[in-house]
């Protein structure tokens, strides 16, 4: 059988040796991250600063109603964007692996065979002559040797991509899981004013039935009775709007958890809820690290910065090797007989010479789009940025909002308490207690509203923090 001599391994060995060797320079410019274009400090500073990260706080811990767990533990598993945002890092890591593989020569398995007729006008003999060719071997195709880094700095982007898409994915759960919280808050603020609508109706209703009867005997005008009949057709508008948007919002959390879920666990009143919203805000430059969408822009700026590299290696020599070493025989038989071995290489050179400036254009497009990635890197910054700024100046904010209206629908408690007993004695109209009643049932559903708007922002600081990717909170290392 046909063995490689040592001398033929040596010289293939020391090819691709240097071939190694020869591609690890690079043109690719040295990549300095931007400076944030971002105030060092918030504009409003976080209160109740506590002893948790966003980032590292768990979303069971941040969210601890089961009902809300539930719901936000099958979004994870059946949302569509998320596995659409899955497979995008699937076809990232194949596209890197197919650049990661073109650094290193393939090495084929080759065999073949002709048989070719000479005829008798152009052989030696003055004879038809039949020849018969055989090989066998292994070939290494078309090898470029990245003297100039150009292969390099194709892998280099394609890793960058594919890192810009894991990052983007981890996004993408942030957003979800804060996208399903909201979403069912809103279901909640609708059914909780829902609720209240219906009661209103049915207490409405039976004070119509009593200024019905007061109208009957003459002890009330015909005034008052459309009056009440206009309070309770209000009530009844109100609800009929709440049920419809209560069904959107409905709707609208089965299409973010992907399917329809039962047996949840009882809900909430949005008043019981015990969403842990003092979270410490940090330095800006902490979002850096913290935010996935601030990762993957700079994961996109590192690719355009390799890609420069490989536009410039465009204009430097491009040289491949291609070999084969086997055996070859025109007899089947001696394929393999002492003697028969065979080889060949051969170097190809490529050089540019005249492109018509399409090597340069091409570098000019990979300038362009390094510098369009540095724009969008501090463009994420300043977006992430003001998201946490906008989160803590509404934080103080909605909670003086929220004593405020509590105090407000207590005062309108007490004075539809005092229009109800004023009237009953004769000295207040009846327009004085429906007033009174169409203003409580404003003050409700604004404290209800109220505390769905502070909730939100909790949730919204806990995002914008980077919050959201982790199930459990993960507990600082110690050193």
């Amino acid at each position: 059988m046909f063995k490689f001599s040592p001398l033929r391994l040596k010289q293939l060995s020391a090819t691709l040796l240097v071939a190694g060797v020869l591609s690890g320079c690079s043109l690719a410019p040295t990549y300095e991250r931007p400076q944030a274009p971002v105030e060092s400090s918030y504009p409003a500073d976080a209160r109740g600063q506590a002893a948790l990260d966003a980032a590292t706080l768990g979303w069971r811990q941040f969210f601890p109603d089961q009902r809300l767990q539930s719901l936000i533990s099958a979004a994870l598993e059946n949302n569509r964007d998320l596995r659409t945002a899955a497979l995008n890092i699937e076809e990232a890591r194949a596209q890197y692996n197919i650049t990661r593989a073109d650094m290193l020569p393939n090495l084929n398995a080759t065999g073949s065979a002709s048989r070719s007729r000479i005829p008798a006008n152009q052989s030696a003999t003055g004879a038809p002559y039949v020849s018969n060719a055989y090989q066998v071997g292994l070939s290494i195709p078309a090898f470029e040797l990245d003297f100039f880094g150009r292969v390099r700095s194709l892998k280099d982007a394609a890793l960058a991509s594919y890192l810009a898409t894991e990052e983007a994915r981890q996004s993408a759960q942030i957003s979800l899981v804060s996208q399903v919280a909201q979403a069912y808050l809103a279901e909640r603020s609708y059914a909780e004013q829902l609720k209240l609508a219906q009661q209103t109706v049915e207490s409405r209703q039976t004070n119509l039935g009593l200024a019905q009867k007061r109208f009957d005997v003459g002890a009330s005008s015909a005034l008052d009775l459309r009056l009440s009949e206009t309070l309770i057709q209000s009530a009844r508008t109100s609800a009929a709007t709440l049920a419809r948007q209560r069904a959107q919002a409905e709707n609208a959390l089965t299409l973010l958890v992907g399917k329809k879920i039962n047996d949840l666990p009882p809900a909430q009143d949005l008043s019981a809820e015990n969403i842990v919203t003092d979270i410490p805000a940090g330095l800006p430059s902490d979002l850096l690290t913290r935010r996935p969408d601030i990762r993957a822009a700079e994961q996109k700026l590192l690719a355009s910065n390799a890609n420069i590299g490989a536009a410039r290696a465009a204009f430097f020599p491009r040289i491949s090797l291609t070999g084969t070493f086997g055996t070859a025989s025109s007899t089947l038989s001696g394929l393999f007989e002492s003697g028969s071995g065979a080889w060949s290489f051969g170097p190809q050179l490529s050089l540019p010479i005249f492109d018509f400036g399409r090597n340069s254009a091409n570098l000019d497009l990979a300038e362009v789009r390094k510098n369009m990635a540095i724009v969008t890197y501090e463009k994420t910054i300043q977006t992430a940025f003001r998201e946490v700024a906008d989160a803590l100046v509404a934080r103080g904010s909605l909670d003086e909002q929220i004593e405020a209206q509590e105090a407000f629908l207590k005062a309108q408690q007490e004075r539809l308490n005092l229009t109800d007993l004023r009237y009953k004695n004769g000295i207040s109209s009846s327009l004085d207690q429906l007033d009174a009643q169409r203003d409580l049932f404003s003050a409700q559903q604004a404290l209800i509203q109220a505390r769905q708007l502070r909730l939100n922002n909790a949730i919204d600081l806990y995002r914008s923090l980077g919050g959201g990717l982790n199930e459990t909170t993960v507990e600082p290392a110690t050193k």
